[in-house]
């Protein structure tokens, strides 16, 4: 379909069902596609596998899904703002698998690239490749399920042997993700921080679904300054300049 444009976000998720995984964009509260996890979370979706770095804070972007108990589990490489996260966490409730940073970036990516796993030498020595990291406790606190260990190989690279741990890549089966502007065809352009995992959340899913702040027409946004091409988009759905964008730590320097 050339025109991706659908007039409102319950329309473009409506067909989500329970027990989805989906990608999506953001990083801490920059970039998230709140008008899309909010029509989630009205249509009553639950039992979702969330891919994102992280899961917002308590009363906003994916925190609002987890407290309604509508993620059964996170795939994420930050979860410290959000206190209902680690309750439930610890409680046994919700399992985790805790991947780092880039690795997941790149998980991501290389996921929409059709890359099935690829060599890092991050995580190597550590419970990353080792396995031994708790997904998920039991009520009584102990781990009910660990991570597994992961195939660790040698290779020479710029003439030293190194190791290498293998990382598999990430596909979801549907992605929400935040840009600045858009065109009914699907090409996406982000500003400034809240490009983050947009991008390559985006790229991972096999339906994308993009809320963008200004809608326009194909030909309108000039093609060098895309960040991401159409094909990697299915729905678009403009939520306008004026929607809320929280900050998740405002630092402020008073004078003298």
């Amino acid at each position: 379909m050339i025109d991706k444009q659908y007039m409102s976000a319950a329309s473009a998720v409506t067909d989500i069902p329970d027990g989805a995984s989906i990608a999506v964009g953001g990083f801490g509260l920059s970039g998230n596609p709140i008008a899309l996890i909010e029509a989630l979370l009205a249509q009553g979706t639950t039992d979702l596998s969330v891919v994102s770095n992280n899961c917002g804070v308590d009363d906003w972007g994916l925190g609002v899904l987890l407290a309604a108990r509508r993620i059964r589990k996170m795939t994420s490489s930050y979860v410290g703002e959000n206190r209902e996260f680690e309750r439930q966490f610890l409680a046994g409730e919700l399992e985790l698998e805790l991947t780092p940073q880039g690795t997941l970036a790149e998980k991501l990516r290389a996921g929409g690239s059709g890359i099935a796993a690829f060599y890092t030498q991050t995580g190597v020595g550590t419970q990353v490749a080792e396995g031994g990291l708790p997904r998920r406790y039991a009520p009584d606190g102990t781990v009910a399920v660990a991570s597994p260990a992961k195939d660790v190989r040698r290779f020479v690279v710029d003439g030293v042997e190194r190791e290498f741990v293998l990382e598999e890549a990430i596909t979801t089966d549907f992605s929400l993700v935040h840009a600045w502007r858009g065109d009914r065809h699907g090409n996406l352009v982000f500003r400034k921080a809240a490009r983050n995992f947009n991008p390559l959340a985006a790229m991972a899913g096999h339906v994308c679904v993009a809320q963008v702040e200004e809608l326009v027409e194909p030909g309108e946004l000039d093609p060098d300054l895309v960040h991401l091409p159409g094909v990697f988009v299915h729905r678009i759905v403009e939520v306008g300049t004026a929607i809320e964008k929280r900050i998740e730590k405002r630092t402020v320097q008073g004078g003298n």
